[in-house]
């Protein structure tokens, strides 16, 4: 109880600094207000907002029920969780933060999913969309659309990463929890999985206006509650810097990045991507041209793995409905920035070039639109590869146990 109310005192003395602090800078106060509401207009609006309707539509067709029946094979073994994990990490992927929390906790209501398993789940399908990483940061603050290679490598590689290394959360309730499955599934895995599909829909029998209308309309209100979010982070940490408690910490980030070897000049990069992902890449493509592209580069996929505390109080927000925990997701998004950043500093040379200027090799160089093509390409690619492991996984299994069958 201790704990609880001094969390609380000091959520409201900060709340109440922000208040007293937009009195004294009105004018500070409404350009950030301002420029939170044209960041959520221009670029997450038009990026999110589509995909939250068409994943409560998938929802309610049964997609997630088919793909996973599809992906339980694949899914259970490296990370853990149901095979439905797979349609939340593709989604996730592909339309960003907050929609793989946003399918966690529709899962979660459906009962598809543990508590451990629904924290492993959100903390590795959190991710930037390909849109935000190519269209706003690459092209838009960075004005270099070859970036797209090397920071969607370091971004969603590291995510893989993180749910291999989330897989040992709450492992002894998983490992119940599978082993009291596995022998349930004797018949075909797609046909199984198009009953599966089926079942969902017959469950679910709403018609397709009906389905349609009540996704637009809980789209609209997951999407109004990011845009104040934005906004509010925004004001926020405009004010406080003109109270000086940002200078104040970023000076000490500044003594952190003179330790780890890395240009002091980032620290307002990343100080403005701890509480807002769009500010802190923003100010990363922006920062002085003395510094080295590739220390640039490290910030923002830092930036964009972190997400701000904007996402996380986003994805707060979703959870708050289910009994999964903030604080493996929070870990999680801190690894996950790391390993990012490390990627970026690792693979620079090889796909880069070890130019000073950030010169990149003829053979990555490409547009804007043709990169969001060819990342998506890709992306349809792997995830087509991963449905084919599974059921291969599958026959392999089937094949194994109709020989031990074999009479002899």
């Amino acid at each position: 109880m201790t704990q609880k109310i001094a969390s609380l005192l000091l959520i409201t003395g900060a709340l109440l600094s922000v208040v007293a602090l937009m009195t004294v800078f009105p004018e500070a106060a409404l350009e950030s207000s301002l420029r939170g509401l044209a960041i959520w207009w221009d670029v997450l609006f038009p990026s999110l907002f589509p995909f939250f309707v068409i994943s409560e539509v998938l929802l309610g067709f049964g997609v997630v029920h088919l793909i996973g029946t599809l992906l339980d094979p694949l899914m259970k073994p490296l990370f853990r969780i149901p095979g439905s994990g797979g349609f939340v990490a593709a989604m996730g992927y592909v339309s960003g933060y907050p929609v793989g929390a946003k399918l966690t906790a529709k899962l979660w209501e459906q009962n598809m999913l543990s508590r451990d398993e629904g924290e492993r789940l959100v903390a590795f399908t959190t991710s930037s969309d390909p849109i935000f990483l190519i269209g706003a940061v690459c092209v838009g603050f960075f004005h270099k659309p070859e970036l797209a290679v090397i920071l969607a490598l370091a971004h969603y590689g590291s995510g893989l990463l993180v749910g291999l290394l989330m897989r040992f959360h709450g492992r002894k309730e998983i490992e119940a929890t599978t082993s009291r499955s596995e022998h349930k599934r004797k018949t075909s895995r797609m046909k199984a999985a198009v009953q599966a599909m089926h079942a969902a829909r017959a469950r679910d029998g709403r018609d397709l206006g009906t389905l349609l209308a009540q996704a637009i309309q809980s789209s609209l209100q997951l999407i109004i509650v990011v845009g104040g979010l934005v906004v509010f982070f925004s004001v926020f940490l405009e004010m406080w810097t003109q109270a000086g408690a940002i200078p104040l910490l970023t000076r000490g980030v500044n003594e952190l990045l003179a330790v780890m070897g890395m240009p002091e000049e980032l620290s307002t990069a990343l100080m403005g991507g701890l509480f807002e992902v769009t500010l802190g890449a923003r100010y990363a493509g922006e920062a002085s041209a003395a510094i080295p592209l590739m220390y640039k580069a490290a910030a923002a996929a830092f930036i964009l793995s972190w997400g701000g505390l904007s996402v996380h109080a986003q994805i707060v927000s979703i959870l708050n409905t289910t009994k999964l925990r903030y604080w493996p997701f929070a870990m999680a998004r801190f690894i996950h920035g790391v390993l990012a950043a490390g990627l970026v500093l690792l693979l620079w040379n090889t796909l880069m070039g070890s130019e000073p200027s950030g010169t990149v090799a003829p053979s990555f160089a490409y547009s804007a639109s043709g990169g969001y093509a060819t990342l998506m390409s890709a992306f349809c690619l792997l995830f087509g590869m991963l449905l084919g492991i599974a059921l291969l996984m599958h026959w392999v299994s089937l094949w194994r146990q109709k020989f031990r069958n074999f009479p002899r």
